[in-house]
C-alpha cells in the first residue's frame, strides 16, 4: 500500500509502522480471521480497515478520535496474520501505534481510572492480590461502582488460591540434560501460582534445572499492548538486566508474556538497549516448545481412565509465536487421554490482556461462544497455555454452569504424572 508517511517524524517506531502498511495490497483475506469484523461486520473494524485508518492517522489526514474506536476495538490476537499472504506483521503496526496514540487518544475519567488501576496493580503481585481480594468484597457493591470497573470484578475468582513461592534453582531430579529460567508473570502468581509449581515440576523431572531470577518483574505486556511505552520500556530493561546469559532458554508459560518478550526489539527500538533486546528475544522460548524439542525423558503414566482434553489455541502463542503442535503433542504422550479440537478454533476467547475489561460487551460475546464451543466438545478438561484465556473460559464456563475443568497444558501434564496408576 503506497503511503507518505514521514517515518522520521514518529521516532525510531516510525520505520516499522511504514514498512508494515506497505507490505498490505487490501486483499481482504484478514477479514475472515478477525474476531472484530465477525462480531462488527464494519470494514473499519477489521485489520485492513485499521491499517488504512492508521495510514491516513500518521499522514495527517485523519485525525486520532475518529481512528480512536476502532483502534481501541483490536484484540491484537493477531489472527490477521497468518491469514495474510503477504505476510504483513500487523504487530509492528499496532503496539507502536497504541504507544503513539496514547496521549493523542481521549478518554473518559472512568476510562483513564480503570486503565490507571490495572497498570498499579496488576503488574505486582503482591498489590494485585491486596486488590483482587479487595475487589471480591467491592462485587458486594456491584450495583454502586463506576462502569468502567464492573467487567474487573466480573473476572475476579470467588476465591483466590493460597500464595506460593519457589526456589531460584530447582535442580533437574536426574542427569541434568538443560538449564533454563523461568519468567513466573504477574497476574499469574495470583490467579493460579500451581502453573509454575506444575511447569517447574515436569521440567525438573525431565532433567532440566529450573532458575527463577529474584528481580524479575512483570514482562511489559499490559503496558506495551495499551500503548504506555515508557512503562514497557522499564519492565524490558528490567528483564533484560535480571535474566542470566548462562542457560540453555529463557522460558515463559504465558502466551501473552512470551509474545510481549518477543517484541522487546521494538520496545526498546532507539535506545541503548536495543541490541541487547534483539539478542535476548531470541532466547525466549515457550516451555512446550522447549519440552517438545528436548524430549520428555520421564513418560507420564496417564489418569488410570480415559480422559477428555479439549485444546484452546492461545492467541498470542498459536498466532504471535506460530506455537500449535507442540502442546498438542505434549498431551498426546498421556497414555489414555483424547485430544480434541475447538470449532472456530481461530477465534479469540477475547481476553486479550486487558480487553476484557476495557471492551466488555465484545470480550463477553466471544468469551460466550468460545465457552459454548468447548462445551460441544464433549470435554470434561479444556487446556491452554495463557492465565487469561483460561480466566476468560472459567468465567464463561461458569456463566453456562459447566462443570467442565480448567487447566494449564503443564498442568495436565503434571497431573498425568501424580496420578500414576489411580
Amino acid at each position: 500500500m503506497l503511503h507518505h508517511i514521514s517515518t522520521d517524524k514518529f521516532g525510531p517506531l516510525g520505520l516499522p509502522m511504514a514498512e508494515t502498511i506497505e507490505r498490505c495490497v487490501h486483499c481482504g483475506f484478514c477479514l475472515a480471521a478477525c474476531p472484530t469484523y465477525q462480531e462488527l461486520g464494519q470494514e473499519m473494524d477489521s485489520p485492513r480497515g485499521r491499517i488504512v485508518l492508521m495510514k491516513e492517522v500518521l499522514e495527517g489526514k485523519l485525525d486520532w478520535d475518529t481512528a480512536q474506536p476502532h483502534v481501541d476495538r483490536c484484540l491484537g490476537c493477531l489472527a490477521c496474520e497468518p491469514a495474510c499472504p503477504s505476510g504483513v506483521p500487523y504487530r509492528d503496526l499496532i503496539s507502536p501505534f497504541r504507544a503513539l496514540a496514547q496521549e493523542k487518544f481521549k478518554r473518559s475519567p472512568g476510562e483513564r481510572f480503570a486503565r490507571w488501576l490495572s497498570a498499579k496493580t496488576v503488574p505486582y503481585p503482591t498489590r494485585f492480590r491486596i486488590a483482587a481480594t479487595l475487589g471480591k468484597l467491592g462485587k458486594f457493591f456491584a450495583p454502586l461502582m463506576p462502569t468502567a470497573l464492573k467487567p474487573m470484578l466480573e473476572l475476579l475468582p470467588a476465591k483466590l488460591p493460597p500464595k506460593q513461592s519457589w526456589p531460584e534453582v530447582t535442580p533437574a531430579q536426574c542427569e541434568r540434560r538443560a538449564r533454563v529460567a523461568l519468567l513466573i508473570g504477574c497476574a499469574q502468581q495470583v490467579l493460579d501460582p500451581d502453573i509454575n509449581t506444575a511447569t517447574i515440576e515436569v521440567l525438573s523431572r525431565n532433567g532440566v534445572e529450573v532458575v527463577v531470577p529474584r528481580t524479575q518483574g512483570c514482562c511489559g505486556g499490559l503496558a506495551w499492548h495499551t500503548g504506555n511505552l515508557d512503562a514497557a520500556r522499564n519492565f524490558a530493561k528490567r528483564n533484560l538486566n535480571t535474566f542470566p546469559t548462562d542457560v540453555d532458554a529463557v522460558l515463559t508459560n504465558a502466551a501473552g508474556c512470551g509474545s510481549a518478550m518477543h517484541e522487546y526489539h521494538l520496545v526498546l527500538a532507539g535506545t541503548p538497549d536495543a541490541a541487547r533486546a534483539e539478542s535476548f528475544r531470541h532466547r525466549v522460548m515457550d516451555v512446550s516448545v522447549f519440552l517438545t524439542k528436548l524430549g520428555l525423558l520421564d513418560k507420564p503414566q496417564g489418569f488410570g481412565a480415559p480422559l477428555k482434553v479439549a485444546y484452546h489455541d492461545a492467541c498470542h502463542l498459536a498466532n504471535a509465536q506460530g506455537v500449535r503442535r507442540e502442546p498438542r503433542e505434549l498431551l498426546r504422550t498421556i497414555p489414555g487421554l483424547q485430544l480434541l479440537e475447538l470449532p472456530n478454533a481461530h477465534l479469540c476467547c477475547g481476553s486479550a490482556g486487558s480487553y476484557n475489561m476495557e471492551q466488555p460487551e465484545i470480550a463477553a460475546s466471544l468469551g460466550e461462544q468460545k465457552a459454548r464451543a468447548v462445551i460441544a466438545t464433549g470435554a470434561s478438561v479444556v487446556a491452554s497455555g495463557n492465565i487469561g484465556c483460561l480466566t476468560q473460559l472459567r468465567v464463561h464456563l461458569a456463566k453456562l454452569g459447566s462443570p467442565i475443568m480448567i487447566r494449564h497444558t503443564l498442568q495436565v501434564l503434571r497431573d498425568a504424572y501424580d496420578n500414576q496408576g489411580s
